[in-house]
């Protein structure tokens, strides 16, 4: 099992993660209104805050997004190698959970490989970089999120 500890650059915010393996795994987010635990089992994403758990179905999303966690910016690099010379920018719908709502909507991603172990991210008109290490996880997400451990 691995950990990981990322850090919100924009605003306070912090994020643990117990990793299993890419489908499985739980977390805690903790923002300034709300704290957070997750729990992704395949294609299940159980989400709460306090008020008892959501559940999340991916449906005919090909991923989880949990809006605010850096961890799942890591699923569709790791599952379609992006981080590989000679990969092709990929274009995904994920089911996108806000937080602190915990509501669910299919969203369109695109994921574009730059090389480097930085991979460009957009939905709708937002744009980002994001930096992974070599195993896939996300280190530096612009301006956004940063990873403190390990």
């Amino acid at each position: 099992m691995r950990t990981f500890v990322w850090q919100g650059i924009d605003e306070p915010r912090m994020e643990i993660v117990r990793v299993e393996s890419p489908d499985r795994a739980r977390g805690t987010l903790i923002g300034l209104v709300y704290e957070l635990r997750w729990e992704l089992d395949g294609s299940e994403l159980i989400v709460d805050i306090g008020a008892g758990p959501v559940r999340h179905t991916l449906g005919e999303a090909d991923f989880f997004d949990l809006q605010h966690s850096a961890y799942f910016n890591s699923l569709p690099v790791l599952h379609d190698h992006l981080l590989s010379n000679a990969a092709p920018p990929r274009d995904y719908t994920m089911r996108f959970v806000s937080v602190p709502r915990l509501s669910s909507e299919l969203t369109a991603q695109r994921y574009e490989p730059r090389g480097d172990d930085v991979v460009g991210f957009a939905s709708g008109d937002y744009h980002a970089e994001i930096e992974f290490d070599r195993d896939g996880f996300v280190v530096t997400y612009q301006d956004y999120i940063r990873r403190l451990h390990p």
